[in-house]
């Protein structure tokens, strides 16, 4: 039977649509509604009608103290090199940090993806595809340069938005790198980074299998079939551009593990601490 990339392409819409709508309202159903908290029976009349009208003024004069922190709060600000983003990164390994909720998973990711480091990557990964008219094989000159420059940020954008947000908050899964620091090995920590494509850490604080991570990663390889070119969605591409995303995590996950110890020692860096839990 001849393969047909019109064909996948039409598959691959029709497949996505009703998985993304799926996964993205579970994942809106996954935010906790806070039971309201019942008055005392044994309070006095007075006390109870006291603590009534306090709450009511609370209620009606600050009602931003109740919502939930921003994830600024909640997250690495650091840059490795002072340009590269170090945001998921738990650089404390003794740091006792809360889970993220699903606001601070989705504010997470566009923090994350909208910053100025994402543009220069997606320029950066769009020149050296143009060079040897490598995938997304759009062909040459400055026409298939911008087409490059979008399909890169395209990439990057879905890929951070299913493995961050939607998946993590579906699958109750961190999203950050929790670094395990000096204390270790250096042999032990790369092979800890290194792992971290295949094993994540849930919001009760288990490891297990990264199924965010990996599914996120596939989802936004499946959703570049409809823009990449014919040349680039046969199956051998498809597999050879999943192999790649997978080792360029792993690799990636260097950086954050070591970079704190490198940075420590030369400007006398101390990591960055979340707030600790409750």
């Amino acid at each position: 039977m001849r393969f047909c990339p019109e064909h996948l392409r039409r598959a691959t819409a029709a497949a996505f649509l009703p998985l993304f709508f799926i996964f993205a309202s579970g994942a809106v159903a996954q935010t906790p509604v806070q039971p309201e908290q019942p008055a005392s029976s044994d309070a006095s009349p007075s006390t109870a009608a006291t603590a009534s009208s306090d709450a009511t003024a609370s209620a009606t004069t600050t009602p931003s103290t109740a919502a939930t922190p921003s994830i600024d709060e909640f997250i690495n600000d650091d840059r490795i090199l002072g340009l590269i983003p170090n945001f998921l990164t738990v650089e404390d390994p003794t740091a006792k940090v809360p889970p993220l909720t699903v606001k601070q998973k989705f504010q997470l990711f566009a923090k994350e993806t909208f910053d100025p480091f994402t543009v220069l990557s997606a320029a950066a990964g769009a020149a050296l595809s143009q060079v040897d008219n490598d995938n997304p094989k759009y062909g040459v000159g400055s026409g298939p340069y911008a087409e490059r420059f979008g399909a890169a940020a395209a990439d990057i954008t879905t890929q951070n938005f299913f493995q961050d947000a939607v998946l993590a908050s579906w699958f109750h899964e961190d999203p950050r790198y929790f670094r395990r620091g000096p204390e270790f090995g250096v042999w032990y920590r790369v092979g800890y980074a290194l792992s971290r494509v295949v094993v994540t850490r849930t919001d009760a604080g288990n490891d297990r299998f990264n199924f965010s991570g990996i599914l996120g990663m596939g989802m936004g390889i499946a959703l570049s079939n409809a823009y990449y070119p014919d040349s680039s969605v046969r199956g051998s591409e498809v597999a050879y551009r999943f192999a790649t995303s997978a080792v360029a995590s792993a690799l990636t996950n260097l950086l954050p593990e070591f970079w704190p110890d490198i940075h420590e020692k030369f400007f006398h860096h101390k990591p960055h601490n979340p707030p600790p839990s409750p």
